[in-house]
Parts: structure tokens; sequence; C-alpha cells
């Protein structure tokens, strides 16, 4: 039992309509200005927002004790604190976590060598997602996404970014297959849309600003995207291109 009363147990969240987060897209939310966004999203979802006890780790214990991030850390501890994040412990979830970690990182190989291609907390994101029976996994990295929605196109890309043959292990992909076969993936992109549509950012224009900025608010959608892009979202120039041609004005 952890010791953070905080903590709940997988059974306190099951059977709730909720959404589960990986790292990467609450700190991308963060360094945005956006985590008041990311309440208002939660309002209008009428769900959970839950992230693992290891992904809370990263985002808050870990960062606590460094200067660069500690700012960062405790407005998301805030969220936690008035339940915007609800945090499921990692004992629940650790065993298929282990064994998602497992096959993950013993599923590609190159020079003879298994490439560690993931990490606990985004395993146990997964893990979450599944045991949960979540909506969907919220997830940035273009890795971990690649893994879960089309892990033997994975080995193409790892070999453009190692520069080298990368072979794979076709039971382990199998098995993350029927994993992973159930699991919907959203990115921080797709959230920063719909709060976008649903005129959860009008409070960054002021009335008439349209006269100092013409379209002041596609390029608000614009430059969020752009945040979200170079803050670690997995999304193309071109994609963001089409999301802001398609957004009302």
């Amino acid at each position: 039992m952890s010791p953070d009363a905080s903590v709940k147990k997988l059974s306190e969240l099951a059977g709730s309509r909720l959404l589960v987060f990986d790292t990467g897209p609450i700190i991308s939310f963060t360094l945005n200005n956006l985590l008041s966004t990311l309440e208002k999203l939660k309002e209008n979802y009428g769900g959970r927002f839950v992230i693992p006890e290891s992904v809370k780790n990263e985002l808050v214990d870990d960062p606590l004790r460094t200067k660069k991030f500690m700012f960062e850390a405790i407005q998301i501890q805030r969220l936690i604190s008035i339940g915007v994040l609800e945090v499921v412990e990692d004992t629940d979830t650790k065993q298929l976590t282990l064994e998602l970690l497992r096959l993950a990182n013993n599923s590609f190989a190159a020079k003879g060598k298994a490439v560690q291609i993931v990490q606990y907390g985004e395993m146990a994101s997964i893990a979450a997602a599944k045991l949960l029976d979540a909506e969907a996994l919220v997830m940035d990295e273009r890795i971990t996404r690649e893994l879960v929605e089309h892990p033997k196109h994975l080995a193409d890309l790892m070999e453009k970014r190692l520069h080298t043959t990368v072979t794979v292990n076709g039971q382990n992909v199998s098995l993350l297959q029927s994993y992973f076969s159930k699991t919907k993936i959203i990115r921080s992109i797709e959230l920063v849309t719909v709060a976008f549509e649903s005129g959860l950012l009008d409070r960054y224009v002021a009335a008439g600003e349209e006269q100092a900025i013409p379209e002041v608010r596609k390029k608000l959608l614009e430059s969020v995207l752009w945040g979200l892009k170079m803050n670690g979202c997995a999304v193309s120039g071109k994609e963001i291109e089409q999301i802001i041609a398609a957004a009302p004005a």
C-alpha cells in the first residue's frame, strides 16, 4: 500500500470513464502555460484524468529535487491535490508493466544487441490504460506510439535513427500487438484542438484583437500547436497546417 493517501487502487478507478496520461503531454501542457486549460478540458469531458504513480514520480517527485523544474512540479502537484489528475498505484499495474517492458525492450535488435526503446513510466501508462479499459491513452512520444499502433513499422523508423539494420523479434511484437490491440492513442494536439473548438483558449485573446493581429484566433491555435510540437509532441508541420486550415476563424 502506498504511503501517499492520494494514490488510488486500481479497483477505485475501475469502471469509470477515463483517460490515462503519459508524462509527455502533461509536461507539454505545463511548459506551454496550458494547465488551466487541462482543468477545463476535464470539466467538459465529465470523466477522470488518470496517471500512474511512476508518471507522478517523473512529473512531481523527481523535479522537486531540482532547481530547474521545481516550479512546474508544484503546478502539477496542485492538479493532483485538487483532483484534476488522479494517481493509480503502480503496485496494481506492475506485473503487466514489467511484461510490456520486457517484450518492448527485446523486440528490436541492432548489431546483435537488444535496443532499449521504452522506459517504465511509458509502459505503466499503457498497462493502466489497458487494465482500466480507458477510453484513450494520451501519449505524445513517437517511438512509444508507433510501438502501440504500428509495432511492425517501428523497425524502419529505428533504422533511420540508428543508421544501421534493425532486426525484429516477431514473436515479441505479436504478443505486444495482442496487448495493444484495443488501446486508442490521442496526443496533446488533439486535446488542444478540442479545447480551441470549445472556446477554452479564447481567454488568451482580447475583444477586438483582430485589428492588431489579423486572424488572431488561427494564429493562437498555430502558436499552441507549434509549442506542443517543440516540446515533444510527434506531429508534422503539414498536419499542423491541416488542423489550422480546418479550424473556424
